[in-house]
């Protein structure tokens, strides 16, 4: 089909249009809610810029594009006008921008800048110097400006070839001659650039076989100008006066067209020709920049660039390690893995917050294979289960060139200035910048810290009000009349609901509804809310408080726990969204009333507080490791206290972005039977995610302790038996290696055993634990070396695990919530500890009795039980069976959504050692860098 006429070129502007409607439609198809976007930036409101917005709007509609209208005040200044292209360029709804010129504006705006403003990726309208750049230089990668565009396609569909002709084009813009120009060149064209300069114009415009007129000039260019069977593009639009319209005028081109259209082959009418196909160049590069958005979020492998480790043998300090690596920006990993600007709340250059609306986005893309990685029973030295997880994503990431995420709780600050040291990873398979990760990150478990200890004094001063004050005075203190007006705040209103009033005039209230409502009546002596710090304090453990006169004498005994095990801290690492986590924050029980009844967090009117100051705490934060692949970190929840995973959103977030083909490997803490059981039972029931593959680390040096070898501790010396070969130690001690496959297996999961490499490991001792894994229902066994040599020590475990996740899934949970509480800790203690029996105190009975009444027995059970030992005392090692495990105490944590068991002595507050790691840490004021730290 060519095109004579205005008819002509319409239907040609309708078969691009039905083209571009059905590669919307298509997208639509294969992602279900997709649909381009384009913006339409206008300031002020000059009707003849108003007249080519509808086209643009109208032709959007058609084909299915969004297009919004953004109408902006003549008064804006430049930087806000700039402060709203930046937005748009960071939303990822957006696909399209375009800047109506001319700025109708009182105030001085550059154009150039606001053209420039506007980011290359969506430029559509081809005006920002990047993209001008590129067609320049015959790259046509960006976006091609759109009159020129439609100038060049009109020509095209004249059937006419472009190359070899003499080309003439009159006009050098920015905006049309000079892209035109270029355009036809690299359409391998002869062309001639004539302006107002050039002499002897009309006999150059007559060697043309194509002529393009932009000039300005109405009707400038005669018949007489133009070589017979030219094609003529005009792209002037000029008023001219003509007293037989309405309007006194009417449009004409820089092309006389009664003229031309006679000598001629193709003449382009004006209204018309080219201001239709340039709205159609306009959609068309609209559907182009959504299509390479969606190419960019939906391609199978992430276009990563690792960094290259340069591996010390042996190796040195963690420290030395971690520095001698210069991490990625965050801001190019964040790209990278298809993370959008507005996703991305950078703290510096190396960590950033990550926007929780990425779930939103991503709604319909399925989700990586899921792997959890756990350990054998530990010893007070550790197995390097993070520095495992670490390396097999390493592996996966910068190796085998999978999509790979690590997802990692935040470490406590008690643990690293104690004895335990970082939890970045170690040697080659780390976290970076490691400081940061073992320091205070991004501030939240600082923000637990405020909330937890805002609602302990928010309860304690409550408990003091309502000793204080009668009635009437301290229902109208809560009640307040403000300005003449009384009324409940929202979270009153919720309350009221539950104690059955339906009320909502504070003046309505009964004597007895109002007593009802401002009376808590907290028992001082069953407060079960704890404040916390994030530091190791042994004098914390018990402490007096309200000591001062000013309470009058209303003091009451109570403890801190380390922020960790707050269980604000469990509810953010459980919640499945900001309603969820709103949610269990209200339902928090954090004391009974003289009635023994609960009280929740939000009779106290604090979940809003709460809510507000955990807010940058609900987005986890990405970080990298040393080989440049992916790091979420989110959430601290110790595992013996509580469940010991890092976030749901996180892991949630990863799986996302890691995409359908891709993995996402995250820790469980301490062995199979506290952090693994767990992480299936209490936290993928919370997330209804599916697990594809266990991986459980485990060292020679571990093993030979649970068969018997002398006890090790952190700073010294190790015994001669775990620095030479030992087989028969080795042997006594694999059943505890045993015991945690069968843990895995029971939940249907295959099991791929870790075997981390230590430098006195022989090869008979590591092959022997190996062999046994293997005989002993493992569904692969591999020896590590990743401490020593990054992800390439761990290509074995990254091949093992892809093979495991491959097979179908046949997960299952240990136990159904309907059993009873009694019967679930049972099943965990017989099925994961090895236990016979479970006995109880007959305080430990009465609680569960209570806890029956109050409707919590169909919540998840987590046991709070020591990580040293399968057993509840943690001096017995191996894998012992047919013991009585006796039940303490029991509490619930009904934000969190579980039940605790307490076994043994579980302190929650850690004590310092007489030699701390603080001997070892300083600031050298010099470099500004961390001495001592590992």
């Amino acid at each position: 089909m060519t095109w004579k006429n205005q008819e002509d070129i319409d239907a040609e502007i309708i078969s691009i249009e039905n083209d571009l409607r059905q590669q919307v439609a298509v997208m639509g198809q294969q992602h279900p809610g997709f649909q381009p976007k384009l913006a339409i930036v206008q300031v002020g409101g000059r009707e003849d810029s108003n007249v080519y917005i509808r086209a643009k709007l109208k032709a959007a509609e058609n084909i299915g594009i969004a297009a919004e209208h953004i109408k902006l005040p003549r008064e804006i200044s430049q930087a806000e006008l700039l402060t709203k292209l930046t937005a748009l360029n960071d939303s990822p709804l957006v696909h399209g921008i375009i800047v109506q010129m001319p700025l109708d504006s009182v105030e001085k705006i550059d154009s150039h800048l606001i053209t420039d403003a506007v980011s290359s990726q969506k430029d559509v309208d081809g005006l920002n110097t990047e993209n001008e750049g590129r067609v320049a230089l015959g790259d046509m990668s960006g976006f091609v400006s759109c009159t020129p565009a439609g100038c060049i396609e009109l020509i095209k569909r004249t059937g006419i070839s472009i190359e070899g002709k003499q080309a003439v084009v009159i006009g050098r813009s920015r905006i049309v001659g000079t892209p035109v120009a270029e355009l036809l060149k690299w359409e391998n064209a002869t062309v001639t650039v004539c302006h107002s300069k050039t002499k002897n114009l009309s006999e150059i415009t007559k060697t043309a076989d194509i002529l393009v007129v932009a000039i300005g000039k109405a009707e400038m260019v005669r018949g007489s100008w133009i070589k017979p069977g030219a094609v003529v593009i005009d792209c002037g639009i000029n008023p001219i006066p003509d007293t037989s319209k309405p309007s006194g005028r009417r449009l004409v081109g820089d092309v006389a067209y009664s003229e031309a259209v006679q000598v001629a082959s193709h003449v382009t009418p004006v209204p018309g020709g080219v201001g239709p196909m340039t709205v159609a160049m306009l959609m068309k590069n609209t559907v182009l920049a959504a299509s390479r958005q969606l190419q960019r979020i939906s391609t199978p492998v992430w276009p990563l660039q690792p960094l290259r480790l340069s591996t010390v043998s042996p190796p040195p300090s963690d420290i030395v390690i971690a520095r001698s690596q210069k991490p990625k920006y965050i801001s190019k990993l964040a790209e990278e893995i298809g993370l959008f600007p507005s996703e991305v709340s950078q703290y510096g250059n190396t960590k950033a917050k990550i926007s929780l609306s990425v779930l939103d986005r991503l709604r319909d893309q399925r989700g990586g294979k899921y792997i959890v990685v756990a350990g054998i029973t530990p010893t007070p030295l550790g197995e390097g289960k993070s520095t495992t997880l670490i390396g097999l994503v390493q592996a996966l990431g910068a190796h085998r060139g999978r999509n790979a995420f690590a997802v990692m709780r935040q470490p406590s600050q008690g643990p690293t200035f104690g004895v335990k040291g970082g939890a970045a990873g170690g040697g080659y398979s780390q976290v970076i910048p490691m400081e940061d990760f073992n320091l205070h990150l991004t501030g939240d478990i600082h923000a637990v810290s405020a909330a937890n200890n805002l609602l302990a004094a928010h309860m304690d001063a409550r408990i003091f009000h309502e000793l204080t004050q009668k009635d009437g005075p301290l229902y109208d203190r809560l009640v307040p009349e403000i300005k003449g007006v009384r009324k409940f705040s929202p979270i009153q209103l919720r309350r009221l609901k539950r104690l059955g009033i339906e009320k909502t005039d504070p003046n309505a209230l009964t004597p007895e509804e109002r007593v009802k409502f401002a009376r808590l009546n907290i028992d001082p002596k069953k407060v079960m809310w704890n404040r916390v710090v994030d530091l190791n304090d042994r004098y914390l453990r018990k402490i007096t408080i309200g000591q001062s006169p000013t309470e009058k004498g209303f003091t009451r005994e109570t403890s801190f726990d380390i922020a960790v095990a707050s269980e604000i801290m469990a509810v953010l690492a459980l919640g499945k969204d900001v309603n969820d986590i709103k949610e269990r924050l209200a339902n928090m029980v954090v004391a009974l009333d003289t009635n023994g009844k609960p009280v929740i967090a939000d009779d106290l009117g604090i979940t809003g507080a709460l809510m507000v100051l955990l807010k940058d705490a609900f987005e986890p934060t990405l970080m990298q490791t040393l080989e440049g692949t992916p790091v979420l970190v989110h959430t601290g929840p110790f595992a013996n206290i509580a469940h010991g995973c890092s976030s749901i959103l996180a892991d949630k977030i990863a799986m996302k972005l890691a995409r359908e083909n891709g993995y996402v490997a995250t820790e469980a803490g301490f062995g199979s039977d506290i952090g693994m059981e767990k992480f299936f039972d209490i936290k993928c029931r919370s997330s209804g995610d599916t697990p594809h593959c266990a991986v459980i680390v485990s060292t020679v040096r571990a093993l030979k302790m649970h068969g018997g070898g002398p006890t090790v501790s952190p700073g010294q010396p190790l015994h001669s038996v775990y620095v030479q070969e030992n087989l028969e130690l080795l042997s006594k001690g694999l059943c505890n290696l045993g015991k945690h496959i069968s843990n895995g297996n029971k939940f249907g999961v295959p099991v791929v055993i870790a075997v981390n490499k230590h430098g006195n490991d022989t090869e008979a001792e590591l092959n022997m634990v190996r062999e046994y894994a293997l005989k002993n229902g493992a569904f692969r066994a591999v020896i590590c070396d990743h401490w020593a040599k990054g992800g390439a020590g761990a290509l074995e475990l990254a091949d093992a695990v892809v093979e495991a996740c491959d097979r179908p899934s046949n997960f299952q949970y240990l136990y159904p919530l309907e059993m009873t509480i009694q019967d679930k800790i049972k099943k965990i203690a017989v099925e994961m500890y090895g236990a016979g029996t479970v006995e109880y105190t007959d305080v430990v009975l009465e609680k569960i009795k209570v806890l029956n009444d109050r409707g919590y027995d169909k919540l998840a059970i987590c046991m709070a039980k020591t990580s040293n030992s399968l057993t509840g005392d943690p001096s017995i090692k191996g894998a012992p069976t047919g013991f009585t495990l006796r039940i303490n105490d029991i509490f619930v944590s009904a934000g969190a959504g579980f039940v605790v068991p307490m076994v043994g002595e579980i302190s929650k507050m850690p004590g310092l050692p007489t030699r701390p790691s603080i001997y070892d840490i300083d600031l050298n004021t010099e470099t500004g860098e961390i001495d001592g730290l590992f």
